[in-house]
């Protein structure tokens, strides 16, 4: 977008999840109109236009006079048992969605097509690096959210050939009091049974809500494309979590979970909790991004206490 130019209206899947919700109430005060694909017929949000979709497809209208998309909808990771149809899931409902929306984006005339695809993505994308460093040229890793990752970014650049700009968010854990992974986290913590995840050595690539709606922003509005790794710009490690988390809640934090009962609950996924990725956000590093929460203790201390 270039400068003084008005925002315009985006079409958003995920609105109502725990970023997308955020970056809703981010865009409107930025000026843009938000159109919102979800599943529910009930009333939307006020000041947000609604349009029904499946999950996958979102319809010829839903694209209309759209300057902009960002596509945040998916399968949660670590929302149920590790189980093939669960697993085939996570996929299908990243890889074929996208896919529909290309479909959609190329079947416009190239004067009506939105101008920036914004995708999440994932850190994952990496695999287990142990202690390399990875930016966003680095090559892809081994494992199922690798492959999804892979997959998942590659039906999004499809739409570079239609003129579009695309940017796949490469995001780490996002840390929010909301919900997501910290809400999990802090429980055996507040409880006094908290510890490292197998040898606690693994880096551990995390991103606080307010810096990740402030980078989705920035990539909707920049000129940036490609990947872009989501990450804060301290490596931190599994063990650096525990301590700070026991420190912020001041709890104990000698209580180990060996990897092995991870594998057994988690099958092929534990190795995204034990496996090891120094993510590093190069680009936003580049473009000298702000950072509201550098580190693991600001960030943990701002939605604990």
């Amino acid at each position: 977008m270039q400068e003084n130019e008005a925002p315009g209206r985006v079409l958003m899947s995920g609105a109502t999840g725990l970023v997308g919700s955020q970056l809703v109430s981010a865009l409107l005060e930025g000026g843009w109109v938000i159109r919102s694909l979800s599943r529910s017929s009930g009333p939307g949000r006020p000041g947000v236009e609604r349009v029904q979709w499946n999950g996958v497809d979102p319809g010829a209208d839903a694209l209309e006079e759209v300057g902009a998309v960002v596509h945040l909808a998916g399968e949660p990771i670590f929302g149920g048992l590790p189980t093939k149809a669960r697993l085939d899931r996570v996929y299908d409902s990243r890889v074929d969605s996208t896919n529909a929306l290309v479909d959609r984006i190329e079947a416009m005339s190239a004067e009506a097509r939105p101008r920036v695809f914004v995708c999440a993505s994932a850190v994952g994308y990496y695999g287990d690096r142990g202690e390399e460093a990875l930016v966003e040229s680095s090559a892809p890793g081994e494992g199922t959210l690798a492959r999804v990752c892979r997959d998942w970014e590659a039906s999004a650049a499809r739409a570079e050939s239609l003129g579009v700009r695309v940017v796949s968010v490469r995001i780490g854990v996002v840390l929010s009091k909301e919900g997501g992974a910290l809400s999990l986290m802090q429980l055996p913590f507040r409880l006094g049974v908290g510890g490292r995840l197998g040898s606690g050595r693994q880096f551990f690539p995390w991103i606080h809500i307010d810096d990740l709606v402030g980078i989705l922003c920035w990539c909707l509005e920049s000129d940036v494309s490609g990947a872009v790794n989501a990450v804060a710009p301290a490596a931190s490690r599994n063990l650096d979590l525990t301590r700070a988390l026991g420190e912020v809640l001041g709890r104990p934090t000698i209580l180990p979970v060996p990897g092995v009962a991870l594998k057994l609950v988690l099958g092929e996924l534990a190795s995204e909790l034990l496996g090891s990725r120094q993510v590093v956000p190069q680009k936003l590093i580049d473009a000298r991004y702000d950072f509201l929460h550098p580190t693991l203790r600001t960030a943990l201390a701002a939605e604990l206490r």
